[in-house]
């Protein structure tokens, strides 16, 4: 046979050779059954695979205090109402929103920590769906982030607790590990539920733990639940036995957690929106009058303090103070000082800020310097007693008081 002929029939041979389909991977599970009990499923990219397990609920499915639908309600009412706000949805739908939580392989951050679990849930086809992206295999990382990054490409925004500071943070040094072999990370915007729960209640509940929260705010009550520091533990004992028995309670106090996150948006939400009639306490109708102010929104804020100052509530006071100060903000000068005013025939302590503002209106605005030598000399008498109980005088704060009580003076004789 001529070399051209061996050329020409090894040439058909790899032909025939290239055609064959690659076989694709099938990988070996251990305790398949198990998984197969937990709703689980591999999602093999290339030759690794990790677990994906999902749950659905129905939208009528109460969890806590709530029922899954009412979110739809709550990102309707972002949607109509003018205030802004950094939890507002406007513009976006329930079905927009990842409520997301990681586990870790250590409560710290860095690139040693590992995710093993990246679990979210979010609505979608009239349901709440739960699915929680299992590492089965350290060295299936790839795969995790392919299999959740395709997941999740179509929503905008994340939910989380504590996840601007710890959860999102970890998933992007991970993901910059892996950049080159998976999908880009979304440009999600971000609530992050912690800052808001510390606001409305770290002066009311022992700790602003999202576990905490849902006993005293969501009435979420868990059972038999596996605290998240050992999360890292049974992790460990799962990469030696391999048996998703280790790990269940590890997805179940997950799965909690997401669905309370929903539970927890809804809850802010609806303070935030509707807090003159709802069953909101004054302690956090304060904060919320205090969030406000300090996002910029003064008439929702204006409109919060007012109703404490109403009210025989111990935050009575700090409510007129803050109240007055709004006025002044909206330069409503006369009612600034009626409710300082009011302010000190009710209460016997007045902080010097209430006698120094009401000493400025009553000079630069109603040029009543007499008033206004009377509300800086309190200021000054209420300084002096303070100061005394410290060991070295403000000189600067000392100087500023004689300066305006002789300005004024000088006015009052001219």
């Amino acid at each position: 046979m001529s070399l051209k002929d061996k050329l020409n029939r090894m040439k058909s041979h790899l032909s025939i050779e290239a055609a064959k389909p690659t076989p694709r991977f099938e990988p070996d599970i251990p305790y398949r059954e198990q998984w197969q009990a937990l709703q689980a499923k591999p999602f093999v990219f290339e030759d690794d695979y990790v677990m994906v397990r999902e749950v659905r609920y129905p939208l009528e499915q109460r969890h806590g205090r709530y029922t899954f639908d009412q979110l739809y309600e709550v990102v309707e009412a972002w949607g109509e109402t003018a205030i802004n706000h950094p939890l507002s949805a406007a513009g976006s739908s329930a079905e927009d929103l990842l409520f997301f939580d990681t586990e870790t392989t250590g409560l710290h951050g860095g690139v040693g920590n590992t995710i093993f679990l990246l679990g979210y849930s979010c609505v979608a086809d009239g349901q709440v769906i739960v699915r929680q992206h299992f590492l089965a295999s350290p060295n299936a990382e790839v795969s995790l982030y392919h299999s959740f990054l395709t997941d999740v490409k179509d929503l905008t925004h994340l939910v989380t607790f504590n996840g601007k500071a710890f959860d999102w943070p970890q998933v992007k040094t991970r993901h910059t590990l892996l950049r080159e072999l998976v999908p880009d990370l979304p440009a999600f915007g971000h609530y992050d539920l912690l800052h808001g729960a510390r606001r409305l209640w770290k002066h009311e509940l022992e700790s602003c733990r999202l576990s905490i929260i849902e006993q005293e705010k969501l009435y979420v009550h868990r059972h038999n639940d596996v605290p998240g520091y050992m999360a890292p533990l049974l992790y460990f004992d799962y990469l030696d036995s391999r048996d998703p028995a280790s790990i269940a309670g590890v997805l179940q106090h997950n799965e909690i957690d997401v669905l309370s996150l929903i539970t927890l948006y809804i809850h802010i939400s609806t303070l935030l929106l509707d807090h003159e009639r709802q069953a909101s306490s004054h302690a956090e109708r304060f904060a919320i009058a205090r969030w406000y102010e300090a996002v910029g929104q003064e008439q929702q804020a204006l409109s919060a303090y007012r109703e404490i100052a109403d009210s025989n509530h111990e935050l009575k006071g700090k409510a007129m103070v803050a109240l007055g100060l709004q006025y002044k903000k909206q330069k409503n000068w006369r009612e600034a000082l009626r409710i300082w005013s009011a302010f000190m025939e009710e209460f016997t302590h007045v902080p010097e800020e209430v006698y120094i503002e009401t000493a400025k209106i009553c000079e630069h605005q109603l040029k009543d310097f007499e008033k206004a030598l009377y509300y800086t000399q309190k200021a000054y008498d209420d300084w002096k007693k303070r100061s005394q109980l410290l060991r070295h005088k403000a000189r600067a704060e000392q100087s500023a008081y004689v300066k305006r009580i002789e300005r004024l003076q000088a006015r009052i004789e001219k």
